[in-house]
């Protein structure tokens, strides 16, 4: 996914009320949107690097929005609404092995009242849903985790996908890994064991796991390889 206007680099001084950044630019503080209402663990610290991306609509109170962290010499992608744009890129331009020359991609499909999937895709009469987490969180130099905290709503989507099987579809869950340099994945058992028991369990009922990590630049996110889940 391109971004539509060039990135203004700056200095991380907060971020406060979820939604809200505060950036040092050539000696002046905006505060720009931030579009990930997570924890972000690890990627805080004050004086980071980061870049945020001008808006010109009207209709939007912050001119700025959060898009990129430097943090520990690796550049994240912290935009949660970007995920699903990079993965549909990948699934439209068979940057995903698993899951490639499809004969339909729909994303955002209601699987029962209370859950939708992120995509629906169907190759020979194959249906099958994806469900995407975004990944930005690293504790040593080259495993990317998740989840950053607690996820209640992640749980609930691994059950989900179980059912999905028993209904006749195929499921994967794939882990966005937005974070330069990663070689490895592991689910943080340490941070959410619920969400590890789950975890688990869908893997023995048949959901397909991955792990891809995103190449970011200032000018685009795509996704770059496949890594390894341990």
């Amino acid at each position: 996914m391109e971004f539509t206007k060039s990135l203004i680099k700056g200095k991380l001084i907060k971020r406060y009320k979820r939604f809200f950044t505060d950036v040092e630019v050539n000696k002046k503080i905006v505060t720009a949107h931030c579009p990930n209402t997570g924890s972000m663990k690890g990627l805080l610290d004050e004086g980071n690097d980061v870049y945020i991306q001008p808006n010109d609509n009207p209709k939007r109170k912050l001119k700025y929005s959060l898009e990129i962290i430097k943090s520990r010499k690796n550049l994240v992608g912290v935009n949660t609404h970007m995920a699903n744009k990079i993965v549909h890129h990948g699934l439209e331009n068979n940057l995903i092995k698993e899951l490639q020359n499809n004969d339909l991609i729909k994303p955002e499909v209601f699987f029962n009242k209370e859950t939708r999937f992120d995509f629906l895709v169907k190759k020979n009469n194959q249906k099958t849903f994806i469900e995407v987490k975004n990944v930005t969180l690293f504790r040593d130099k080259n495993t990317a985790e998740f989840p950053d905290a607690i996820t209640s709503r992640g749980s609930k989507h691994l059950l989900t996908l179980i059912d999905a099987i028993n209904k006749g579809y195929k499921a994967y869950l794939l882990f966005l890994v937005q974070i330069q340099n990663m070689e490895y994945f592991k689910v943080a058992k340490d941070i959410d064991p619920i969400y590890y028991k789950n975890y688990i369990l869908a893997k023995k009922a048949g959901v397909n796991f991955l792990a891809y990590r995103a190449n970011i630049s200032m000018d685009k996110i795509t996704i770059e390889k496949k890594i390894k889940i341990i």
